[in-house]
């Protein structure tokens, strides 16, 4: 199955949804990373991550298929609202304050900064930049371009999520040529790994002037002048609407650097681009690109073979990682009428035959979501704790009754679990809603039809959602697939117009402030944020600030999995499934990598950052 994925999927936001609350001790943290529950795994002055080899041979050519659903790019700009990006630009092409290690969570190391400095008020957080530090066009990396680009984000012309995420950001001040401060409306525990993974561009980037107005471009208008970062790539031969080549510079100011030996080791990194699956499939059996990630449980157990798999060029793998479940789902958007009533969507929940699609189209390959935090210490099991209810409490009235009673489980069709008595469970809830069977059709006080419309931007969906569809028709409900081109799609999502939608939704063990857009009051009110299901209550907008500002690890897990109930026992997701290892085939006559996958890297990044070239 195809999904759609959360934006702003880069280096910066892994490094933001990794955040933790941070530890508030007696006097301010000061040294070579940050880390938020205990100390850093990594002592200043260490050699390198322990998960690359810092001998890696640089060299050679990592051809890689486009991990975007879009069929091309019309842009250099990631950071903008129209238009597309190539894939994997701003990771290659942008340097960050901190970055993170795939070994460890909620801890961040010096790249850009060469210290980090937290205030013991946690209102505050100080980088001083190393001297070093350059821009592909050979600038230093000044204060100055760190200001110019926290001011850039918070423009007009970025995405929204931007805003939401760093809304407890009170402003950003330069103390000298390579000091900065960031201030903090209150004190906020994951804000120092959050503006430390902001990606950094020279203020040189789009620096001409509008033959119009005789005005500096706004940076809407910035799009294919080519990115001045200061990452480890530079944007090299490009063929529209076919490929793009990713150049690595000789010269890079951190090549060696701890955080970055043994990484960025290929000469060249080519991102193809093609039509559709199918298509995209017979390319890697034909040896056109080196590596791929898969999706699809189909293609995985039947259609992955071939001659260079018999000979042993292209390998077929499955790496575990301990990477949080996420919530892949399908979101049902309450702004909705027909989405609004919490029965409703309940009901729907109950007519997903998971087991069946799991045996028959999976090949028993995904586990089912649990919640928000699945594979974390953030979710909750059995009743709440009285540190859970303390918090759910005062909002009693506006939660439902069975967020105070066991955490929400998906229903089952298995042992002793039974379609037929989900889908009696389905009607006894659309009739409590005002809902009945009138010729064949369920229907409303009004005479009016429930008919719903699935909304995606690939015809291969429909596969697996007719068995639902199927079930729902059981129950007198329409449910209509509709496939858009991709860029539609996108306009859609964006003012929020459609019933329902799939999207896999990334996990995290450290949940924050990026949950306000997701599912925040503010969020549901602005055009292209998370908050696709159009959440709106108070009481999740309070639990989410007691997430993000908790001030000890126990007053943050009773937030989060507080935060799990609610959500989960409000019907908005629909949970879906997902797997816990990274099924990828790789060519072994061109590529070598390390013995051991790091336990929190994601796919395809894991190759782009420490594997290398055999020739």
């Amino acid at each position: 199955m195809r999904f759609f994925r959360l934006r702003l999927r880069s280096r910066w936001f892994s490094l933001c949804a990794a955040a933790v609350a941070l530890w508030f001790s007696p006097g301010a943290w000061a040294a070579h990373g940050y880390a938020l529950w205990g100390d850093l795994k990594y002592p200043d002055g260490f050699a390198h991550f322990a998960y690359v080899n810092p001998a890696a041979p640089k060299g050679g050519e990592l051809r890689l298929v486009s991990n975007l659903r879009v069929s091309t790019f019309d842009k250099y700009n990631p950071f903008t609202l129209r238009g597309n990006a190539p894939a994997y630009l701003s990771d290659l092409m942008f340097d960050t304050l901190l970055t993170g290690s795939l070994d460890e969570t909620g801890a961040g190391y010096g790249l850009l900064a060469e210290d980090v400095s937290a205030a013991s008020d946690g209102l505050s957080v100080t980088f001083r930049l190393r001297r070093e530090a350059r821009f592909h066009n050979g600038d230093p990396v000044l204060a100055a371009d760190v200001k110019h680009s926290f001011d850039t984000l918070m423009g007009p012309y970025t995405s929204p999520a931007y805003k939401t995420i760093l809304e407890d950001v009170a402003g950003l001040d330069v103390l000298d040529e390579r000091t900065v401060r960031y201030r903090f409306k209150k004190p906020n525990r994951e804000l120092p790994l959050t503006v430390g993974g902001l990606p950094v561009f020279s203020r040189a980037w789009g620096d001409t002037k509008d033959p119009k107005t005789g005005q500096r471009k706004t940076f809407d208008q910035v799009v294919m002048d080519l990115p001045i970062g200061s990452g480890p790539y530079r944007i090299g031969p490009v063929q529209f609407g076919k490929d793009i080549t990713y150049v690595r510079d000789p010269a890079y100011w951190a090549r060696d650097l701890p955080v970055r030996r043994g990484t960025a080791n290929f000469d060249r990194i080519t991102v193809k681009i093609y039509k559709d699956n199918t298509a995209r499939l017979e390319a890697l059996k034909a040896g056109e690109f080196d590596l791929m990630r898969f999706f699809s449980a189909g293609d995985w157990a039947r259609r992955v073979s071939g001659k260079r798999f018999n000979t042993g060029e292209l390998v077929k793998a499955e790496f575990n990682h301990r990477l949080p479940m996420g919530f892949q789902s399908y979101v049902l958007n309450t702004r909705r009428p027909l989405l609004a009533d919490i029965r409703v969507r309940e009901a729907l929940g109950l007519a997903m035959d998971y087991e069946w699609m799991n045996r028959q189209m999976f090949y028993g390959s995904y586990q089912r979501v649990q919640g928000l935090f699945g594979n974390t210490d953030c979710s909750p099991t059995g009743e709440p704790g009285p540190d859970e209810l303390a918090l759910m409490q005062r909002w009693r009235a506006q939660l439902p009754a069975a967020a105070f009673g066991p955490m929400y489980t998906p229903p089952r069709t298995d042992g002793g679990h039974s379609l037929r008595s989900n889908l009696r469970r389905a009607q006894a809830l659309l009739r409590e809603a005002g809902w009945t069977v009138q010729g064949g059709q369920l229907r409303n006080a009004q005479g009016q039809a429930m008919v719903l419309e699935y909304l995606d931007s690939a015809e291969t969906g429909v596969r697996v959602v007719m068995p639902w569809a199927r079930n729902l028709e059981k129950l007198g409900i329409q449910l209509k697939f509709r496939p858009v081109d991709f860029a539609l799609y996108q306009q859609r999502l964006r003012g929020f117009d459609f019933d329902i939608i799939s999207i896999a939704f990334g996990g995290t063990h450290n949940p924050g402030a990026e949950y306000a857009d997701l599912f925040g009051s503010q969020a549901a009110k602005t055009e292209d944020s998370g908050n696709f299901a159009g959440v709106n209550n108070p009481a999740v907008d309070t639990l989410i600030a007691r997430m993000t500002n908790a001030r000890s690890k126990p007053e943050f897990l009773a937030a989060c999995r507080a935060l799990d109930r609610v959500i989960s026992h409000s019907h908005y997701l629909i949970p879906q499934w997902s797997a816990t290892t990274h099924r990828m085939v790789y060519n072994a006559w061109r590529l070598e990598r390390p013995k051991d996958m790091p336990p929190y890297a994601a796919g395809e990044t894991w190759a782009i950052d420490t594997w290398w070239s055999k020739r």
